[in-house]
C-alpha cells in the first residue's frame, strides 16, 4: 500500500471534523502527489504531540523557521510506510527521545494551516505519542529549543490548534470518543 492510499485509509476511517476531512480526501483524490512538499497545492503532513501522562504534560518544539512553540511534525517521506509511521519519525527525530509510542485509535486531530509561497496549505495529521519513563530529550537542528510543559501552561505559550492537540489528546487518553 502506497503512502498516498495509506492516507485516504486513515481519513475515511478516521471519526469527527467532518467538514476539514472532506478537503484532505478531495485533495488527495485530485493531487496524485498530494503528500509531498512539491505538490505546491498543498500537501498532507504528519505530527505528534509528545506526551508524558504520568507527569501530565507535554513535550514542545520551539520551531526554528516559525518561532513558536509546536507539537513534533512534518513532512512526509518516500520511506514512511504509513501516516503513523511518518508522525513517529518525525516526533523521534525531533525530540530525541527512542521508544515513542502512539496513541492507539489513529490521528487525534487534523489541522489545516497556511504556509509562506510557493506551497499554499499544509494538511497536517496529528497523533499523540507517549513518552517511555525515564526520557531525556534532545535538541535537533530545526528546534531553537525543546521543552516540557504541564498541561496547564500550554495555552500561555503555544497557539490554538495545539492547545485543542492537547485537548482532544487528553480526551482520548481518558477514553473519551473524539468528534
Amino acid at each position: 500500500m502506497s503512502l498516498h492510499d495509506d492516507a485516504v485509509r486513515v481519513l475515511e476511517t478516521y471519526e469527527g471534523q467532518e467538514e476539514l476531512r472532506g478537503i484532505y480526501l478531495e485533495h488527495l483524490a485530485a493531487r496524485p502527489d498530494g503528500m509531498w512538499k512539491s505538490c505546491e497545492a498543498g500537501h498532507v503532513t504528519a505530527s505528534a504531540l509528545v506526551i508524558d501522562a504520568e507527569r501530565g504534560r507535554v513535550l514542545l518544539t520551539l520551531h526554528k523557521k516559525l518561532g513558536m512553540w509546536l507539537q513534533m511534525g512534518g513532512h512526509c517521506e518516500p520511506q514512511d510506510g504509513s501516516l503513523a509511521a511518518a508522525a513517529l519519525r518525525e516526533a523521534t527525530e525531533e525530540s530525541g527521545i527512542q521508544g515513542l509510542t502512539l496513541l492507539p485509535g489513529g490521528p487525534v486531530q487534523l489541522d489545516r494551516h497556511g504556509i509562506p509561497a510557493p506551497c499554499h496549505w499544509h494538511l497536517d495529521v496529528q497523533y499523540a505519542a507517549q513518552a517511555p519513563a525515564g526520557a531525556v530529550e534532545e535538541i535537533s537542528e530545526e528546534s531553537l529549543d525543546l521543552r516540557w510543559f504541564a498541561y496547564d501552561e500550554v495555552a500561555a505559550v503555544a497557539d490554538g490548534s495545539v492547545v485543542r492537540l492537547l485537548d482532544r489528546t487528553r480526551a482520548a487518553l481518558s477514553g473519551r470518543v473524539r468528534g
